[in-house]
């Protein structure tokens, strides 16, 4: 197996690649619906897709939501590349792109399972947990 690449879609984009991730990810194997999953603000994101050999494996989206910050949403990585280092190299390229766009802060919610994976790439804990979409979460923030 290569190495996976790195593309970035811009919302206008054919952004099927990453929704087949994200339902292969959530709805299919964390039974979110997918009328919340597909939340319609994908126009509005920057989206990073990996594929490995052609076969999509890991995507996030990024959208500016206030001044200078900037919301880390949909990250979601195969089961099949998970461990592999894909996920850490989809959050560094979407750091990469808030930083390139002028933003200073980024945050994003977190299932609690994953909690620790954002806390090595330098993410904080800033709420105590919550629902969304029947999974526990908590708010994480990083100063880029």
């Amino acid at each position: 197996m290569t190495d996976p690449t790195l593309t970035v879609l811009p919302g206008d984009a054919d952004l099927e690649p990453a929704f087949d991730v994200r339902r292969d990810v959530f709805v299919d194997e964390q039974g979110v619906d997918e009328a919340i999953e597909i939340d319609g603000k994908d126009p509005d994101a920057t989206h990073v897709l990996a594929e490995a050999d052609g076969v999509p494996v890991a995507t996030a989206r990024l959208r500016v939501i206030d001044d200078g910050v900037g919301k880390v949403e949909r990250v979601a990585v195969r089961a099949s590349h998970r461990e592999s280092g894909v996920g850490r190299r989809v959050m560094r390229r979407i750091e990469q792109l808030a930083i390139d766009d002028g933003l200073d802060r980024l945050e994003l919610h977190s299932q609690t399972r994953v909690e620790e994976f954002y806390e090595r790439l330098g993410y904080e804990t800033v709420s105590d947990e919550f629902d969304e979409a029947g999974i526990p979460h908590v708010e994480m923030r990083k100063e880029l």
